[in-house]
């Protein structure tokens, strides 16, 4: 691995006005990438793009919207063909938001949070492919736990997060079956503070990505050991999760 990787690639950035997919996007301009990035909040992508250029980003530029509609989704990747002349990289990073408690039934919020942070995932990568199968590019998936193993009062969140794996770790499948030369690397998180170490994960996340890696799991101990458990003892993984948390406080259906 070296930063020399990825300077003057084009990667777009979903997610990238706070936390990971901010860092990913100054890391990536101090490596000297031309940078594309989206969010909701226009004024703090401004901030981000104003500091990737102070960085070094060979290019910086935002678009703003939401990942609920499908047709913003497509739309980013096409102004990255527009802006800079084809993609190497694309890294799927953005999440909505959900509630934390037992599940309530509601299936249009389900439903809203599949759109986003699965479906707008598959758009994505859709309209990317031709770009990238072109460069022989990467799509980095940022995911976490919650789509390997079942967690409570996360079900809708968690129900998405499994849908990456599954569409993403297939079509991986199909890609060597027709000979495609575009890498797919899954980025399973676990329990992190982002807020403290978001720039060494977002790090691990480019170097998996760079690499070409199946897999990147961060950090090792709070992801694998839980999934050998899962394995040969999902019983005592069930319970050591439930006990993370403080079920009493909690408001039962």
């Amino acid at each position: 691995w070296s930063p020399e990787m990825l300077k003057g690639k084009r990667v777009i950035v979903t997610g990238a006005s706070t936390g990971i997919g901010e860092q990913m996007a100054y890391h990536l301009a101090r490596m000297g990438s031309h940078i594309l990035i989206t969010a909701r909040t226009e004024a703090k992508l401004q901030k981000v793009v104003e500091r990737c250029l102070e960085l070094g980003a060979a290019s910086a530029r935002y678009i703003s919207g939401t990942m609920e509609d499908m047709a913003f989704a497509e739309h980013v990747v096409k102004e990255a063909e527009t802006l800079l002349g084809g993609l190497d990289m694309l890294i799927l990073n953005h999440i909505g938001t959900s509630y934390f408690g037992y599940f309530n039934g509601d299936v249009g919020h389900v439903r809203k949070l599949l759109e986003i942070n699965f479906l707008s995932y598959v758009a994505m990568t859709t309209s990317a492919l031709p770009m990238l199968k072109e460069s022989e590019g990467s799509i980095v998936v940022v995911s976490s736990m919650a789509g390997k193993v079942g967690f409570p009062l996360t079900v809708p969140y968690s129900a998405t997060k499994f849908a990456l794996d599954g569409f993403f770790s297939s079509l991986r499948q199909e890609f060597t079956i027709q000979s495609i030369n575009v890498s797919i690397t899954l980025c399973i998180l676990g329990f992190i503070d982002t807020g403290k170490i978001s720039a060494e994960c977002a790090l691990a996340v480019l170097r998996a990505g760079a690499l070409r890696r199946r897999e990147l799991y961060y950090r090792y101990g709070s992801t694998r050991i839980p999934l050998l458990l899962r394995d040969w003892a999902a019983d005592l993984l069930d319970y050591l999760v439930r006990s993370r948390y403080r079920l009493d406080s909690l408001k039962r259906n």
